[in-house]
This record gives C-alpha cells, sequence and structure tokens, in this order.
C-alpha cells in the first residue's frame, strides 16, 4: 500500500491553531496526529477534549490519536465522542490490553499499540490479531524535537517480518524525529504511517513538506 503520513499537531503553532489546522487541511496529509499526554506517563502535559473537540470542528482529516497516559480506559469512550478514528495506547500502559483494545475496535475506531523504544516488539505476537496498527516510538515519549534513535531500523524490520510472517492486517506507524531524509530508509525498513512533527511545522512550506514526505518512494 502507498504509505500515509500523519502530521503531529503537538508541533504546530498553539497561537495560530485554527489555521494550522486549516492548512493541514489543504495539505495532502491523510491523518492529523494528536498526541495526548497526562504529565504522569510521560513528563508532559499537551492538551485534552475540548482542545480535541475544537479541532474537530474544522479538520477534514481523520483523527489519529495517540494516548501517552496511565489508565487510558477510563477515557475510551470520550475519546470516541470527541472525534478519535484511530485510537493508540501505550502498552507500556495498560495491564489488560487485549480489554483495552477490544473496546476500541468495539467502538468503531482503528486499534493502535504503541512501543517506547526500549520496549521489544516481540511482546507484541499474541496481540497482533486484535489490532489494526502498531506505533512505534523512535524517541522517548514526551516532548518534541528529539532526536531520532537510530537503532529503530532493525525494530521496525523486526515486527515487519512479525507481522507478515503471522499474515496480520496490521499498520506500522513511527513517530519520533521523522522527516524527509531518514523516511525512505523507515519505508524501505517497512513503515506504513509517518508521524512528523517538527520537519512538519517548523519548515518554511509545511504543505510542501508533507507533499514531499508523500511522494517518497
Amino acid at each position: 500500500m502507498e504509505h500515509l503520513v500523519s502530521p503531529s499537531l503537538l508541533a504546530a503553532d498553539f497561537n495560530n491553531l485554527e489555521n494550522e489546522v486549516l492548512m493541514i487541511n489543504r495539505s495532502e496529509a491523510d491523518w492529523l496526529h494528536l498526541d495526548i499526554m497526562d504529565g504522569v506517563f510521560v513528563p508532559n502535559i499537551s492538551f485534552g477534549f475540548p482542545v480535541m473537540n475544537a479541532i474537530k470542528k474544522i479538520t477534514s482529516k481523520p483523527l489519529d490519536v495517540h494516548l501517552m497516559i496511565i489508565d487510558p480506559d477510563r477515557f475510551i469512550t470520550r475519546f470516541k465522542e470527541a472525534g478519535a478514528n484511530n485510537l493508540t495506547v501505550q502498552y507500556e500502559a495498560c495491564t489488560h490490553l487485549n480489554r483495552t483494545v477490544t473496546e476500541i475496535r468495539n467502538l468503531e475506531m482503528r486499534a493502535g499499540v504503541a512501543l517506547n523504544p526500549h520496549t521489544p516488539v516481540s511482546l507484541l505476537k499474541n496481540i497482533l490479531p486484535y489490532i489494526d496498527m502498531v506505533l512505534i516510538m523512535t524517541v522517548n515519549p514526551g516532548f518534541g524535537g528529539q532526536l531520532f534513535i537510530k537503532e529503530s531500523y532493525n525494530k521496525i524490520a523486526e515486527l515487519r517480518r512479525i507481522i507478515d510472517e503471522g499474515d496480520h492486517k496490521v499498520l506500522i506507524e513511527v513517530d519520533g524525529g521523522i522527516d524527509t531524509i531518514n523516511a525512505p530508509k523507515l519505508i524501505e525498513s517497512g513503515v506504513d504511517v509517518l508521524v512528523a512533527g517538527n520537519s512538519v511545522f517548523g519548515s518554511n512550506d509545511p504543505v510542501r513538506t508533507i507533499s514531499r514526505l508523500k511522494q517518497l518512494l
């Protein structure tokens, strides 16, 4: 399949948020990525339901929501109501992961599981039949603008083998330090969805940067 691009709103200008979202609407982006942080699971706080509700009213892109929070089960229904199309939870934050992703799917959202850099992909073997996407974090989650962890290429390739050998219909998404330089190798390693924050919103021409990310072979 053709790879997807999901710009991360965490890197946007929050003083100009509406225009940033409208810019994404005009672009070739496939999804709009929202990082929800609670200040407990990660050492940062981002935004919650009021901001997400406002974004949903003006975006034309599916909302790709990544929960970096403890006990995400408390809010699954509320994120559905707030407009999430994809809902990704952290492997490390879920005590009963199968139950969590099943509930996400029951609410007709794409269910994703995210792995921190230190978490091996082998732990996902038994959950792959029950999910739609794996998000590989290529930086330590919590803050934008970090350097890409180069060991992630091998991790992604290993996950790609596991998915293909099991004939699972699971997308591989990647987030953290993604730009037009490392994206080609990521796609070659097996990535289906590129999440890009600073490289998009920090560029002189974000729409063109998104187009370049989409056109990579």
